[in-house]
């Protein structure tokens, strides 16, 4: 089960929220409510409180009868801040609908009212599903602003193309359905119990750099997403997750330890400390196969030179020598960017040369699901059948991955 603060904004399609606590209600989480005063227009503040259980907040001002608290949560003691207490409470922050006005407000960073407060200082996942008239969603400050908001790793749940509120008026901007808006919730935050509570997982996240001066380094363009994604999906389903994050510059799950490094070496000592306590690594860093043999000290100057000799020398296979040394109850699960065909054969020899249980690759020639691409298309490989996954957000595809482990554990649990 899981804490859902949704946030409802003025708009016709603000009753169709009411279906969304149904659905979820129903599928066994614990809901609050934070309505703006417009959506009251359409919708009032008792229908959600009855679904729920739990008292609607619209003011920053009003006092909250329930400190705070989810109706599967003790009301506390003492009166926190509302805003700051129903945030901190929940596992993820929905807003739907989310009109074109609070889109733009949180684009901007605006705090003038008690859903945008608590917006701006939510450290758990926020969902936008997105409610407008077509117009306004095709406007160009609207999609830049929506894409500036996809560019914090905010979820959004894209509207539907439909009949709209207008009478004979069709097109984009119809609010997704509440079972679409519910999967989206849940890929983030499982119904039910958490299935991995007590797993500790371990993921390598971007890419190392190799210093060849004190300016310059040999790297690689990994941002980062697939493994922040596949932490963010672990910790969902109740995972004690660790990143060994190398040079990632993306917004950091509050549910997840991070542990930054720049380099190969670094990468490699942080993840021989911490490989033993972990019972599955998801080794998604770029970590570079060389580095710089002599390294120098200051800044390289041209100094007239129209050529200039760089050696490399190889660095450790991480993944490879940590198989060397993992136990019958450790699963290892490496990841390959290949470029071009021929990438399925490699990555069929990785995973038996390293001693892996999973390799997932993918293939970075194509520009839609290479380095930075917020989108991925993989082929799970592993010593029985190989699963071709379909291209999706990451975040999908990392709850396909850890899916993919969860099966090969069940089987290896029935033949042991």
């Amino acid at each position: 089960m899981a804490r859902i603060l949704l946030g409802v904004t003025g708009g016709i399609a603000a009753y169709k929220a009411l279906d969304l606590v149904r659905l979820a209600s129903a599928a066994g989480h614990s809901l609050r409510v934070i309505q703006t005063v417009n959506s009251q227009r359409f919708v009032g503040a008792a229908s959600f409180a009855a679904i729920t259980g739990g008292p609607v907040l619209t003011s920053e001002w009003e006092r909250d009868p329930a400190r705070g608290a989810f109706p599967d949560q003790p009301t506390p003691e003492h009166d926190p801040i509302s805003h700051l207490e129903l945030v901190r409470n929940a596992d993820v922050f929905v807003i739907a609908p989310a009109s074109a006005n609070t889109i733009a407000k949180l684009a901007s960073g605006l705090a003038d009212n008690l859903l945008t407060s608590a917006a701006l200082a939510a450290s758990c996942p926020l969902i936008l599903a997105p409610a407008m008239n077509h117009q306004m969603w095709q406007n160009g400050a609207t999609q830049a602003n929506v894409e500036l908001l996809r560019r914090r790793s905010i979820r959004v749940v894209d509207p539907e193309v439909g009949s709209l509120a207008s009478r004979n008026e069709w097109g984009s901007g119809r609010l997704a359905r509440p079972e679409a808006i519910l999967a989206a919730i849940e890929q983030i935050v499982p119904a039910g119990q958490r299935p991995w509570d007590g797993r500790r997982v371990l993921v390598t996240a971007g890419g190392t750099r190799e210093p060849i001066d004190a300016v310059r380094f040999v790297g690689n363009r990994s941002s980062g997403r697939m493994g922040f994604a596949l932490a963010e999906a672990a910790a969902a389903r109740g995972a004690d997750v660790t990143v060994i994050a190398a040079n990632v510059d993306l917004p950091r799950h509050a549910q997840v330890a991070y542990l930054d490094v720049k380099t190969a070496a670094e990468l490699e000592q942080a993840a021989r400390e911490q490989f033993p306590s972990c019972d599955l690594l998801l080794m998604a860093a770029a970590v570079a196969d060389f580095t710089a043999a002599e390294p120098a000290a200051g800044k390289l100057k041209k100094d007239g030179r129209t050529e200039f000799e760089l050696t490399l020398t190889p660095t450790t296979d991480v993944l490879a020598e940590l198989a060397k040394v993992r136990t019958e109850a450790q699963m290892l699960v490496g990841f390959a960017a290949e470029h071009g065909p021929g990438g399925l054969e490699l990555a069929r020899a990785k995973l038996a040369a390293k001693g892996l249980d999973l390799l997932v690759v993918n293939d970075v020639s194509d520009a839609e699901i290479g380095f930075e691409s917020r989108s991925n298309e993989v082929t799970i490989v592993s010593a029985g059948a190989d699963r071709h996954l379909p291209r999706a957000d990451k975040l999908a595809i990392a709850g396909e991955i850890l899916d993919a482990v969860d099966e090969l554990t069940a089987e290896r649990a029935r033949t042991a």
